[in-house]
């Protein structure tokens, strides 16, 4: 395996892993003191499922490239539509541009694999 395979190979999933730690690291905003803690944790619960569906997708990703390339590239446009990430360019390069890169690099990941 040459080392543009093993970049192919290893790169989407790191963006993906690194992506899902960020977001659930966003889902700790949901602590406050002025709410119950069983308020609190529904809160937390709630704002962590950006990373359980991103999380997901890489399960879906790590086995069969192809299709989990083609889901991270329209999670990435759902993310864009939902969060209205394109209206800041910021906010786009944080939320947005991870998922097209992980969708780009397991779509040549895949196409690589059939070669």
């Amino acid at each position: 395996m040459t080392i543009r395979e093993k970049y192919l190979l290893w790169s989407p999933r790191i963006i993906a892993i690194v992506f899902a730690g960020l977001l659930a690291l966003f889902a700790l905003d949901a602590f406050k003191m002025n709410k119950s803690l069983a308020d609190q944790f529904g809160d937390f619960l709630v704002h962590l499922l950006p990373a359980v569906v991103t999380i997901a997708c890489l399960v879906v990703a790590w086995k069969y490239r192809l299709f989990g390339g083609i889901l991270f590239l329209f999670l990435g446009i759902v993310f864009t539509f939902y969060f209205g990430t394109a209206q800041n360019i910021y906010n786009f390069l944080l939320i947005s541009v991870p998922l097209f890169a992980a969708g780009v690099l397991f779509l040549l990941s895949a196409m690589q694999q059939a070669k």
